[in-house]
C-alpha cells in the first residue's frame, strides 16, 4: 500500500525538473532516494542505540576470556 507524500522545492528547481522530465522519471527517483535514506538514517539510530546499550553495561570480569579459552582446550 502506499501513501502521498508531498513538499515544496523552489520555483527553478521545479521548472528545470519539468523541462528534464523526458530523461527522468522524478516520482521513481524521488521515491527510491527515499527508501535508501530512510533505511540509512535507521541504521545510523540503530548503532547509536546499540552503542548507548554497550556503554551501560559493565563488561566481563577480569580473565574471563582466558578461563574460557582454557576451558575449550581442556574439553578436547
Amino acid at each position: 500500500m502506499s501513501s502521498v507524500v508531498s513538499f515544496k522545492v523552489p520555483k527553478e528547481v521545479k521548472e528545470k525538473m519539468k523541462k528534464l522530465g523526458k530523461y527522468v522519471k522524478w516520482s521513481e527517483e524521488l521515491r527510491n532516494f527515499l527508501i535508501k535514506r530512510v533505511e540509512e538514517v535507521e541504521r545510523e539510530v540503530n548503532m547509536r542505540e546499540v552503542v548507548e546499550m554497550l556503554k551501560k553495561t559493565r563488561g566481563v570480569p577480569k580473565g574471563y576470556a582466558v578461563a574460557l579459552v582454557r576451558e575449550d582446550r581442556d574439553s578436547s
